[in-house]
């Protein structure tokens, strides 16, 4: 549950900060041209749209972590019914696999 708010409110300050990219077509647009620099996909997203991003994912070597339900994306992000998040920054990218692998978040 910690884990849960720590991402979720790094999601939320990636969003404010113009980090993020939200949405599956707009996601995918960013792995293609390599803006992407983690993929946070909901646990409850279609099974079709996970295996289709695991794929891409795994071609361009780009983490992906299937963590938090569409509800919570979402109210972290501040849009409704997002499943995908791409994470355009390094450092927020980092700091979440930090937390999900059970690392220390900043602050």
């Amino acid at each position: 549950m910690i884990k849960s708010k720590k991402i979720g409110g790094l999601l939320g300050l990636a969003t404010r900060a113009g980090k993020t990219v939200l949405g599956t077509e707009a996601c995918m647009q960013a792995i293609e041209k390599n803006k992407v620099k983690l993929i946070i996909i909901a646990t409850d997203a279609a099974e079709r749209t996970k295996m289709n991003f695991k794929s891409i994912c795994t071609k361009k070597s780009i983490p992906i972590i299937e963590f938090l339900n569409i509800d919570d994306i979402s109210q972290a992000i501040g849009k409704n019914n997002k499943a995908v998040v791409g994470i355009k920054d390094i450092n927020f990218s980092n700091e979440m696999i930090k937390i999900i692998n059970g690392g220390e978040a900043i602050g």
